[in-house]
């Protein structure tokens, strides 16, 4: 008897119909607050404030030696920020539902999260250089534009999106909350676990957070193009799968002409019934001559070297069926039977007179 929980590991029947997220006002709202809080940050940071100054006192304060028991941890839980081994384990899980709910749309929407994320994020990144912990040249310093790449922290804003997705493609409001919080513990341990190990600055975690939280936010933008997207792919799914099936289809067998039965490559032996026998002239006397075939009246029969058929004729008797003969008139001697007992025709002699 199957319980509830593996039945809910099949296919459903149909599609279910999945609510798509709009953009709303609460939403619109949030994000014009997590934009600005983004402008705000890179603003403090140009400017060499207070938050730079906070960034040379964590960094100076060393927590990794602080507490170096954590060190072992946090070196295999900030792996949940890289983007490689996130998207894959997102994807394996999306990729399930797509297949159970006859649908890919979370699989577009992952691929889209991810390429709003590399467009932003890699765009800020190299615009504004900034060098990290381990490579600061002057205290106080805010190490702009010097060729780094680490604000925002990309490790924390690919734990937001990367997690984050799950809760947006939630289909229930209960999940969507388990899995909201879900997440933002996720990213915000991944963001603290980096300023533990100094390779970010405490300012690069917190724009690190608002850039990926502007992704999930801006991401109902984009589903009128995900659902264009779906159409053409199942589309052309759908041509392919035709033009296979059409492929497979047998083909009508054409109507098989009997042929002809070919010449036999040994021929039979010509049976008695069927041949003609062949009469030989009888002498004035009545008597008994045999005249080969290709022998002359008076000299001696050539000797066949092939089959060969005759018939005898005897007076008062009639003519008897033609004998066959597979071996050739001997030289000399007398006529010699065969091992079925008939006897071979005597040489052919002249014919005399009376």
């Amino acid at each position: 008897m199957r319980t509830d929980i593996f039945a809910r590991l099949d296919r459903e029947p149909e599609p279910p119909k999945i609510e798509i997220p709009r953009m709303s006002r609460t939403r619109l709202a949030l994000l014009g607050g997590t934009s600005a809080f983004y402008v705000a940050i890179v603003v403090a940071v140009l400017l060499s404030s207070w938050l730079v100054i906070i960034d040379w006192k964590v960094m100076l304060f060393r927590p990794y030696q602080q507490w170096p028991e954590l060190h072992a941890f946090l070196d295999y839980f900030v792996v949940l920020g890289q983007r490689g081994p996130t998207a894959v384990m997102v994807a394996a899980w999306l990729g399930w539902r797509s297949w159970r709910q006859h649908t890919l749309r979370p699989l577009l929407s992952l691929g889209a999260a991810l390429l709003l994320l590399n467009a932003t994020v890699g765009a800020v990144k190299l615009g504004l250089g900034r060098l990290g912990p381990h490579y600061a040249t002057q205290i106080g310093s805010a190490e702009m534009f010097a060729g780094g790449d680490i604000f925002p922290s990309g490790h924390t804003a690919n734990a937001v999106v990367t997690w984050g997705i799950l809760a947006y493609m939630a289909t229930t409001p209960r999940a969507r909350r388990y899995l909201s919080a879900l997440s933002a513990v996720v990213a915000l341990g991944v963001g603290l676990t980096t300023v533990y190990l100094g390779t970010h600055w405490l300012s690069d975690v917190l724009l690190g957070w608002a850039a990926g939280l502007l992704v999930l936010l801006a991401l109902p933008w984009c589903e009128p193009l995900i659902g264009r997207a779906e159409e053409a792919i199942l589309t052309l799914r759908d041509r392919l799968r035709d033009q296979m099936r059409a492929r497979r289809l047998p083909v009508p067998a054409l109507p098989v002409v009997p042929k002809s039965p070919r010449p036999a490559m040994f021929p039979q032996r010509a049976s008695s019934e069927s041949s003609e026998p062949v009469r030989r002239p009888v002498g004035a006397s009545g008597g008994r001559r045999g005249s080969a075939s290709g022998g002359t009246a008076s000299g001696t029969a050539t000797q066949p070297t092939q089959v060969r058929t005759h018939a005898v004729a005897r007076p008062g008797l009639g003519t008897h069926a033609p004998h066959t003969s597979h071996a050739p008139y001997p030289s000399h001697g007398n006529p010699v039977a065969s091992s079925a007992g008939t006897r071979r025709a005597p040489r052919s002699r002249p014919v005399t007179g009376n």
